[in-house]
């Protein structure tokens, strides 16, 4: 899982490096549609969170028959909320990126990207809901493979639809998109194809499953997807507060943010891996084992986000300049990775907590947690940054938001499932909200 994650991550990083060798306003140009596509994917992952959590209890309670007809039901409704927020948001596009403070240059190459990506970004959630479906039931190879098989795909056809070859013409910034649609619409068609083998999907009875399951449903969808909106919302804000400082200040914070989802390769991996098994031990209320796999998680998660954030940090020069194309790009990127990426291991236990609260019938926390990270912790102390020291002072705004919101975040999760000693059981039902 974590390997497809990383080609998966890492797709979106080479995407931008190909594009940074369009120059700055390209560069720029996709760093405005970043927290749009942040966005999307929030609720592609809401809804993944919630097929993982429901599926999964269903299916530790031995109710495989209505398991299949959830099934049916998350795949239908997914697909018609994601193309109905993806027509919203190709309607809404001009005001929304003029807000975001794109210029009239960026604003027309974001018009030749925004609507094959659109597209991508539809096929390519879809995937992610059969994905859920897979993970749900115990098997995170085959997403991890697919995600792996896009990724390479995307790969090879970047160069190839970014900057042509003999008489096959180059696209520029759409053509960047044009590859991940086509590598998304394969990695579509098979895992449908793999899915339907499986015997995990129903259509029969999908209008009494949905009325009886549809409380349960957004019950946990609802606050999962407002969970992961909000850093869009976010990302928004912080876009508009960067884009004040200059047109390189942006194209360096849009690779920055490619490397900040890349560099939480391990975190993603747990935060998808992590709810069906959490899901199973509260189904059976084995709320011991829920102790122990959070701590171990939460271990692994804070050793490897440090010792990656040094190594990226002692490594920023010579990174910068193999990811951008401008030297000025690269100046800025190599300002802000030294306070960025070891706050992630703080960030990463804040993500960890936000998707158990969900797996574990906790939404309203995991939804709280969630806006203390971002509107309480994180974008203050850029805001203030940006003001005392420009984009450094982002960078280290970024990195205090990040360790107060880790802090608070397992604070939290310790309050929920009880201090030690105590009996699990009750302390989960009166914490649950």
């Amino acid at each position: 899982m974590t390997i497809g994650i990383m080609g998966l991550l890492g797709f979106n990083l080479v995407d931008a490096a190909f594009v940074s060798r369009l120059g700055t306003a390209p560069l720029a140009a996709q760093s405005f549609t970043f927290p749009l596509t942040f966005l999307i994917i929030g609720v592609q992952v809401g809804m993944g969170i919630a097929i993982a959590a429901i599926v999964s209890r269903t299916l530790g309670a031995e109710e495989d028959a209505r398991a299949r007809r959830l099934g049916g039901v998350v795949v239908l409704a997914s697909g018609g909320v994601l193309a109905l927020l993806l027509l919203l948001l190709w309607i809404v596009r001009v005001p929304a990126f003029h807000l975001l403070g794109a210029n009239d240059q960026e604003l027309t190459l974001i018009e030749q990207y925004w609507g094959p990506w659109l597209v991508a970004s539809w096929l390519g959630a879809m995937a992610y809901v059969l994905y859920s479906l897979f993970r749900a039931h115990g098997n995170t190879r085959l997403p991890g493979v697919m995600m792996l098989i896009t990724s390479l795909l995307n790969l090879a056809l970047d160069p190839l639809l970014i900057f042509g070859l003999g008489p096959i013409p180059g696209f520029g910034l759409a053509g960047a998109a044009w590859a991940t649609l086509i590598a998304f619409a394969i990695g579509l068609v098979i895992t449908a194809s793999k899915l339907s083998g499986q015997g995990w999907v129903e259509y029969r009875g999908l209008l009494r499953e949905w009325r009886e399951s549809r409380r349960q449903l957004m019950g946990i969808a609802g606050p999962a997807m407002l969970c992961q909106m909000m850093p869009a919302l976010a990302a928004m804000l912080v876009t508009a507060i960067v884009a004040s400082l200059g047109q390189t200040q942006v194209a360096a914070w849009g690779i920055a943010s490619r490397l900040e989802t890349f560099s939480l390769i391990v975190v993603l991996a747990l935060t998808m891996s992590l709810p069906p098994w959490l899901g199973r031990c509260y189904g059976a209320g084995r709320w011991q084992e829920v102790r122990r796999l959070m701590n171990l998680v939460a271990r692994v998660v804070i050793v490897w986000q440090l010792i990656l954030g040094v190594i990226v940090t002692l490594l920023a020069s010579p990174l910068a300049n193999v990811l951008v194309g401008s030297s000025d790009v690269a100046e800025a990127l190599v300002l802000l990775v030294p306070w960025m990426l070891p706050s992630y291991a703080f960030l990463g236990i804040c993500m960890l907590v936000v998707s158990a609260a969900n797996a574990l019938g906790w939404p309203l926390r995991a939804t709280l947690l969630s806006f203390i990270r971002l509107f309480v912790c994180f974008l203050p102390a850029v805001w203030i940054g940006a003001q005392m020291d420009g984009l450094r002072g982002v960078a280290i705004g970024a990195a205090i938001g990040n360790l107060l919101a880790g802090i608070v975040a397992w604070r939290l999760y310790r309050q929920a499932i009880g201090s030690l000693g105590k009996p699990l059981r009750k302390i989960s039902a009166a914490a649950s909200v």
